[in-house]
């Protein structure tokens, strides 16, 4: 996979008009009345098998949904199917037209005759799931001629946005393709058991992280790992390591985890943040790199380590100035093409914001679309955040929650808020506890939603800007953080 640039695609304006020549519209056709994609037969097949081998019901309920029957009195059985079994009740003949009765929706269906015409329809469920198939694909078809038809109807309008209706189409194919199609509200008592069996699974295999690692034990002895459809905002002062931090995660996250990661570097270029990703992991001064100042050891050292960055699942966008919809149609693709586990937006104050009265207004709508993508996507989402200079202006400079109120609902839309702080930077040289600043940086949880705060020290290897646990061990080789594994050795 490596590390991969969004693609482009750039469409000149000469071999548009050689394509497409301007022509005058032929008259229409007479139009031809269309039918919808549809297979009833195939559903009372399935609804068949169903009633006379109740065993095939979950395998048919993990591609069937009821919205995918064409015919209503189909997904009024199909319905009352899975209740019934659900409820751990029998499903046969008789049972199911007691129920149906009881409801008052028989008649509705078609009456007891149907229901027996249904379940003699089939001798086997030997085939029902591919049955079952078939009627999904026309689902997806008829769900795809719906979005174009609204697109079509709000394309024609006079104020219409050519941009957000583009935003529109992406997000439903989205939907489609991931088959995302669920309904507004859950019933609580599934909730809760959903979550029930995933934490009881979290005790019983031992398992210390729900979410994506930071790479930090301490981080996510407190977090848990960030979890899915958070946002997580990173804030600092420049000069803090807000990027360094970001991208020690990412590097954590992939390289360790192989969890796919998708950065977008508003102010970094592709050439720099991969030159940070090979100094981090290689452990190599960033500047002698740059510089092209390595001694051949240090070479060496790159060429044991360089496989295993370039073959982590990271991919970089460095599009400058990107807008909200952009972010989230470049996320959608890498979702379902690569089903990335993690985003990075750096950083949010340099994407191009919606149009709003105040600035203010216009971060509140970047942080507000970013909380979206997360819950769209069930991902975490990191956005980076500059801080403004009041923080400096206190003794210790170090920054409170308080300070993100300034920048629009930043506090209010976060599930997690960290502060990087480095009393070093400033000139202080040790500690409220005496303990010295040089070469480390405090990671500060201000906010969590569903978890503890604190404080945690790291590491801070300039020469490599990377992030580390504190305490480091000191080889012939370099300085590498307390649990991360040994270099590779070189192929010479």
């Amino acid at each position: 996979m490596g590390i991969e640039k969004g693609l482009r695609q750039e469409f000149p304006l000469e071999k548009i008009t050689k394509d497409y020549k301007l022509t005058s519209i032929p008259e229409p056709k007479e139009a031809v009345p269309k039918v919808l994609p549809q297979a009833p037969e195939l559903e009372v097949a399935v609804l068949s098998a169903m009633i006379i081998d109740p065993e095939c019901i979950p395998n048919v309920f993990e591609i069937l949904k009821p919205e995918c029957f064409y015919k209503e009195e189909h997904r009024i059985i199909f319905e009352t199917i899975v209740d019934l079994f659900e409820a751990g009740k029998s499903v046969d003949l008789f049972i199911l037209n007691q129920e149906l009765k009881k409801k008052g929706l028989l008649e509705k269906v078609g009456g007891a005759t149907y229901l027996t015409e249904i379940s003699n329809a089939v001798a086997t469920s030997a085939n029902v799931e591919e049955y079952a198939k078939v009627i999904h694909d026309k689902y997806i078809l008829r769900e795809i001629i719906k979005m174009s038809n609204m697109l079509a109807n709000s394309a024609f309008k006079e104020d219409a946005d050519a941009f957000e209706l583009l935003d529109f189409a992406e997000k439903k194919l989205f939907e489609i393709s991931a088959e995302k199609f669920k309904s507004d509200t859950i019933d609580f008592k599934k909730a809760v058991k959903q979550v029930l069996e995933k934490y009881e699974k979290v005790n019983r295999e031992k398992i210390l992280l729900t979410g994506v690692t930071s790479g930090f034990p301490e981080i996510d002895a407190l977090t848990g790992g960030f979890q899915k459809s958070d946002l997580i905002i990173i804030a600092g002062r420049p000069g803090m390591g807000k990027t360094a931090f970001a991208l020690s995660i990412a590097r954590n996250a992939a390289v360790r985890d192989q969890v796919p990661v998708a950065i977008f570097s508003l102010e970094m270029s592709l050439e720099q943040i991969a030159l940070r990703l090979i100094s981090m992991e290689a452990n190599v001064d960033m500047h002698a790199l740059r510089t092209g100042r390595l001694s051949a050891d240090q070479w060496q050292r790159i060429a044991g380590f360089v496989g295993r960055i370039s073959e982590a699942p990271i991919f970089i966008d460095d599009t400058p100035a990107l807008s909200t919809l952009e972010l989230r149609a470049k996320a959608r693709r890498l979702k379902a093409e690569h089903n990335i586990g993690l985003i990075i937006v750096d950083y949010l104050q340099l994407m191009q914001p919606p149009k709003a009265e105040s600035r203010e207004r216009e971060i509140s709508m970047i942080s507000r679309a970013l909380k979206s993508l997360a819950k769209e996507l069930e991902i975490p989402v990191i956005a980076l955040s500059q801080l403004r200079r009041a923080v400096e202006e206190r003794g210790d400079k170090r920054p409170f929650l308080s300070d993100l109120r300034e920048s629009g609902s930043l506090e209010q839309d976060a599930d997690v808020v960290i502060f990087v702080h480095r009393p070093e930077y400033y000139g202080i040289t040790v500690y409220e506890d005496g303990t010295p600043t040089e070469g480390t940086a405090e990671i500060i949880i201000s906010k969590q939603r569903n978890g503890p705060l604190g404080t945690i020290r790291l590491s801070f290897l300039k020469h490599s800007t990377k992030f580390a646990q504190l305490e480091v061990r000191r080889t012939s080789e370099g300085e590498y953080g307390l649990g991360e594994p040994e270099p590779p050795k070189p192929p010479f």
